[in-house]
């Protein structure tokens, strides 16, 4: 029988700010974190949404800091790397990317006849990753549902 006492602290998960986590990530690879990289990780969390290089440029301007798109292509390329965000290749045209670093995965429907794209909420697909995972003797790490769909003709 517990003490009354007896008090459980609950446990808190605490997430390092993804400044910190790209500064030390571009450090462990040899690249300085420069007021650019900054602005452009700061846009990304604004828009918390899958965005295309040309609107992550577009969303810096409006803040009037116009940054190159070489640069905006380069810290993509970095924050891939490193984890904090990943391709969505909804089209063959233009690269999308999302957020992704501390997230749960967001699976997607991405209609081809539209180019809409739909966030889905799947909790059961997450519990059958795991158990294929433990199966395995592993431990996922994470994932990536996107579901290809066009409305049906005739």
């Amino acid at each position: 029988m517990p003490d009354a006492n007896d008090q459980t602290v609950p446990t808190i998960q605490i997430t390092e700010p993804l400044c910190a986590v790209f500064r030390r990530r571009l450090k462990d690879a040899g690249q300085k974190y420069t007021p650019e990289r900054a602005r452009i990780l700061d846009a990304i969390i604004a828009i918390d949404d899958i965005f295309e290089a040309d609107q992550l440029q577009a969303v810096l301007r409006e803040g009037d800091f116009p940054i190159s798109k070489a640069t905006i292509y380069r810290t993509l390329k970095l924050l891939q790397m490193t984890g904090i965000i990943q391709e969505a290749p909804i089209n063959s045209e233009q690269a999308h990317y999302q957020l992704c670093y501390g997230r749960r995965p967001r699976d997607l429907v991405i209609r081809v006849d539209t180019d809409e794209i739909v966030a889905i909420d799947v909790p059961e697909l997450i519990e059958l990753r795991d158990a294929i995972c433990a199966k395995m003797g592993l431990v996922a790490q994470g994932h990536k549902l996107q579901i290809f769909a066009e409305s049906k003709s005739g």
